[in-house]
């Protein structure tokens, strides 16, 4: 049998405990150990998969025979420092998205990796689902023409985390998405967020991304809503695109619909005569896949083949700087703030 690649899960939450799952599934990767302060995750963790070495300290783990890559699924606030000690030695890393609070932080994690010739990931998962995949392929295909705008909603009742606020929570997906959609970075945002239940963060966000080529994208989170909702609209000329991940029977729509203008010719005020074009509604073969196994088997292949993954720091750290921005336009109640993008495309791959 050939080389597995050794891992080990620092953080064994909710979704530690689903990378536990997914990188013991998989043949080329086994898993050596996993680290958390909490004795019962271990417990847990003990008794659904009793092969792994356990232990709660990070130095142990960094000492620990056969390990060559570390997932980190630890609170947001926590990534820059437990990274950082991966890097420095010489682990390929996959963080949990986002990469950092910070980007600065984000920032110097893709130049230390850079310089230690490591992989770095980022845990963009929604990248990878068949669902988001079909759309950007139908944007590529230039099936919907001219993009208009986007917008995303991804609310539920909680769950409430104590680490970072709704926007943080959930609007990272969708700005990568957006991104990945786009092949590009936003150059200004606006947003406004509310403490609706009275929590010390907010728990509900409307953020507005401006794109090149006067292109918007709206997301709206939220915390606080009775439906949990996961959908992102792609609106052109041509077609209208819709994503919603919760969906089991028609995770993609596609609306043969748009508004065009009349032949005749304008009006003398000045305005246009637009005609309403009815069309079909189409429902294509979405692949079913796991997106988190599926983000996890491009990880190891770019460690072993030593490539640049999709979602990579410089990714990751596009995100953040938008998340800061974001940041910036809620303290001053919407007021759009410009970002300073990267001149290279961090989407090229």
């Amino acid at each position: 049998m050939s080389h597995q690649l050794g891992v080990a899960i620092l953080g064994c939450g909710y979704w530690g405990i689903n990378y536990v799952r997914v990188f013991d599934e998989l043949p080329q990767t086994r898993v050596v150990a996993v680290c958390d302060q909490q004795t019962d995750r271990l417990q847990e963790v003990h008794e659904r998969f009793p092969g792994v070495g356990l232990t709660t300290e990070l130095k142990d783990l960094l000492n620990w025979n056969g390990i060559e890559a570390i997932i980190l699924c630890t609170p947001a606030v926590t990534h820059y420092d437990l990274a950082r000690a991966c890097l420095e030695a010489g682990k390929h890393i996959l963080i949990e998205k986002p990469i950092t609070t910070r980007s600065g932080e984000a920032e110097a994690l893709v130049n230390l990796a850079e310089a230690r010739r490591v992989v770095l990931m980022v845990g963009h998962t929604f990248l990878y689902n068949p669902g988001i995949r079909k759309v950007k392929a139908c944007i590529e295909q230039e099936e919907l023409g001219r993009i208009y705008y986007l917008h995303a909603r991804r609310t539920n009742l909680g769950p409430i985390r104590r680490d970072v606020n709704a926007i943080w929570d959930l609007a990272p997906h969708d700005v990568s998405i957006f991104n990945y959609f786009l092949n590009d970075t936003p150059q200004w945002v606006s947003a406004t967020g509310s403490k609706v239940l009275r929590n010390c963060r907010e728990d509900v966000g409307f953020i507005s991304l401006g794109y090149a080529d006067g292109i918007v994208g709206h997301i709206h989170v939220s915390w606080a809503e009775p439906n949990k909702v996961r959908e992102v609209v792609v609106v052109g000329s041509n077609r209208r695109i819709v994503f919603d991940d919760l969906n089991n029977t028609e995770k993609v729509r596609i609306f043969e619909k748009g508004i065009v203008l009349a032949p005749s010719e304008a009006p003398s005020y000045g305005e246009y005569h637009f005609l309403v074009r009815d069309g079909d509604i189409i429902s294509p073969r979405v692949e079913v896949s796991e997106p988190l196994k599926n983000q996890c088997s491009h990880f190891v292949e770019c460690v072993i083949q030593g490539l640049q993954p999709l979602t990579n720091g410089k990714v990751g750290l596009e995100v953040v700087r938008v998340m800061e921005a974001i940041d910036q336009s809620v303290n001053l109640r919407g007021t759009p703030v410009e970002l300073n993008v990267i001149s290279s495309s961090v989407l090229s791959l």
